[in-house]
């Protein structure tokens, strides 16, 4: 008899031992350290219990973001159309041609985040989700300041957070560099860019709220196409002798185009900017896709539009 106060303890002991186990059982798991919760383009709140490890990039925008900020490694696919860095190249290709993505390709890569961009639809990331995949979209920034800002959260996505912080500060001190000889400029030259002159009477090009106008404009210059109603749009050649750009960009020089066959085009041999010879080819890749690489674009906007102040 002496012996059952110590068995009723062990045994009240047990039962609790057991209640507690259970409670933790249903508890929801803790947060840890290294967990991501970010608000995306969408406007959906994504989680990472851990950075991302294994990422497939749907546009090479985000590809190139992703290897600037140092998750070059950690990305095991890209779409089809990326071509820088060299690195991403020998990448596991994922398609991306007219929209069309091989999701059964994407889901045996067995990534832990698919990154994807404005160009991708949200049918598209329901698509990748319903694979059980967890889906980024990285929406386009609309200026300079939300470019910084994108790059810190794919910093954050990929545990690279002090990398993209060094990445922007190295950014913002190159366009800062930019501006101050900017500056100096008393003359303003006029700019027209070409998107695609395959139809000379009436070429398309860059008008308002495109990083195309904004990026001219820090460079020193006037975009002639800033003031019409669309962001992409084609202007007719007689509209274009009357605005009568200094410089002519070709941005479908990857296409072929180049200064001597402009100067073919019946009518625009009375353009100043092909009397001049100021039509230069330019890198379409540089503006079109928002990334680290804007910059680049804005340094040899600049020095093609002021040669004077970069030599």
């Amino acid at each position: 008899m002496k012996r059952l106060p110590l068995l009723l303890v062990l045994f009240t002991l047990l039962l609790s031992a057991c209640a507690s186990n259970q409670a933790a059982a249903t508890r929801p798991p803790a947060a840890t350290e290294t967990a991501i919760e970010l608000t995306d383009g969408l406007g959906r709140t994504v989680r990472l219990e851990n950075p991302a490890q294994r990422i497939v990039s749907l546009t090479p925008s985000n590809t190139e973001i992703l290897f600037a900020v140092g998750a070059g490694e950690q990305v095991v696919g890209v779409d089809d159309f990326t071509n820088y860095p060299e690195q991403a190249q020998y990448l596991a290709r994922i398609g991306g041609s007219m929209g069309d993505y091989n999701l059964e390709h994407i889901a045996a890569l067995e990534p832990d985040l698919v990154l994807a961009a404005e160009i991708n639809t949200p049918e598209q990331v329901a698509a990748l989700e319903g694979l059980g995949l967890t889906v980024f979209y990285l929406a386009n920034p609309d200026d300079l300041e939300g470019l910084y800002a994108m790059l810190n959260t794919a910093g954050r996505l990929t545990g690279h957070e002090e990398d993209a912080a060094a990445l922007n500060d190295s950014l913002r001190r190159r366009v800062a560099a930019v501006l101050e000889k900017v500056e100096q400029v008393e003359e303003r030259p006029s700019v027209f860019y070409e998107l695609d002159g395959s139809e000379p009477s009436k070429p398309w090009t860059a008008g308002p709220d495109t990083f195309i106008t904004m990026l001219i404009e820090l460079a020193g210059g006037q975009n002639i196409a800033a003031d019409l109603d669309q962001s992409w749009v084609q202007i007719s050649q007689e509209e274009l002798l009357v605005r009568d750009p200094d410089i002519i960009l070709l941005g479908d020089a990857t296409y072929g185009v180049t200064p001597e066959s402009v100067a073919e085009r019946a009518g625009w041999e009375n353009l100043s900017a092909v009397k001049n010879s100021q039509v230069l080819p330019f890198n379409d890749d540089l503006v079109s896709r928002p990334g680290p690489r804007l910059v680049d674009a804005l340094e040899q906007l600049a020095e093609l539009l002021h040669p004077d102040l970069f030599n």
